[in-house]
């Protein structure tokens, strides 16, 4: 887990984002816990694909897709499976909301549902 850490949070580049994982009012941060769940390698393929997210920022297909007004996707293709991390971007942070093994070719909509709660949860929070 700390090498996606590490990939993320790389304080001493020049950074055109920073990365932040949503934590909830618990203090859970369920994208963190699903990474957790995942093998060291798929683990390292997101945290390389969120820091080119991080430092390229913006960016678009085929590794970043708009979802709606305010919500975006990382496309990763694993090779076997293909994951997604929903995120938005709020006061120069990118938030990341949640992920996902996708099973469909459409994104599900309890999980854009998930991803617009928590959203919306950052804005509550913020205001």
């Amino acid at each position: 887990m700390q090498d996606v850490l590490f990939l993320v949070h790389l304080a001493a580049l020049d950074l055109k984002i920073n990365v932040q994982f949503f934590r909830s009012a618990l203090g859970n941060e369920p994208v963190r816990e699903w990474l957790k769940g995942l093998a060291r390698e798929e683990r390292y393929l997101i945290g390389m694909e969120i820091k080119t997210v991080q430092l390229g920022w913006p960016l678009g297909m085929p590794l970043v897709r708009k979802l709606e007004h305010g919500l975006w996707e990382i496309r990763i293709d694993m090779g076997h499976v293909v994951a997604r991390v929903l995120f938005t971007i709020m006061d120069g942070v990118m938030f990341m909301l949640h992920g996902l093994i996708k099973k469909s070719q459409k994104t599900p909509s309890a999980d854009l549902a998930l991803a617009r709660q928590r959203k919306a949860s950052l804005r509550r929070s913020t205001i």
